[in-house]
């Protein structure tokens, strides 16, 4: 590893990430994962969300160092660990506020839920359609044909699969921030 990837100074580091990208997140993505995959697992969380989250933190610490818009008083390793905690805190949250829809829902006897009816999905559809057409095209793509990011990034001219995963990203916190404040009834009733 190079020395520029050894060292906590904030320049170093946003040189490093410019320089050589890959090596540099390989190392850092090294360094932080077994400690966030420990934390997650004591608080109730499985190994992919270890890794959800972790993937989430890069792409802010990345964003933040390579536009200049943060100033290291850590290591990253630890800064790293630092946003993991706070995501995964706020993803445990919203998953305990979160109520299955059959919890406190008595069907009368004999009868089943109905699926999703299509009102439902045409009230996701129109939240997805005011984010853009950039951003519905790509969530559309990626989510609902199950489109590889090689692909997306190539047909919107991005220059890499980076560029495309963190703009999917952000257009899906923009989804989420829209409809945040809906509960799961909106979205579709039992009949």
């Amino acid at each position: 590893m190079t020395s520029a990837v050894n060292t906590t100074q904030e320049t170093d580091w946003r040189q490093a990430l410019l320089t050589n990208r890959e090596k540099t997140l390989e190392y850092l993505y090294a360094r932080t994962y077994p400690v966030v995959l420990h934390y997650v697992k004591e608080r109730h969380g499985r190994e992919e969300d270890a890794k959800d989250v972790l993937q989430d933190a890069m792409i802010l610490f990345f964003e933040k160092v390579v536009h200049d818009r943060l100033v290291l008083t850590a290591a990253p390793a630890t800064y790293l660990v630092a946003i993991c905690k706070n995501l995964w805190r706020q993803e445990r949250e919203k998953r305990s506020r979160q109520v299955p829809l059959a919890i406190g829902y008595d069907l009368p006897a004999g009868e089943t839920p109905e699926p999703e009816t299509a009102q439902s999905a045409d009230g996701l559809a129109e939240y997805v359609k005011r984010l853009g057409e950039k951003c519905q095209d790509i969530l559309v793509r990626f989510y609902y044909f199950g489109q590889r990011l090689e692909q997306i990034a190539a047909d919107h001219g991005y220059r890499n699969i980076r560029t495309a995963t963190v703009q999917k990203f952000k257009c899906l916190e923009r989804l989420r921030k829209a409809v945040s404040h809906l509960s799961v009834g909106h979205f579709g009733h039992f009949k």
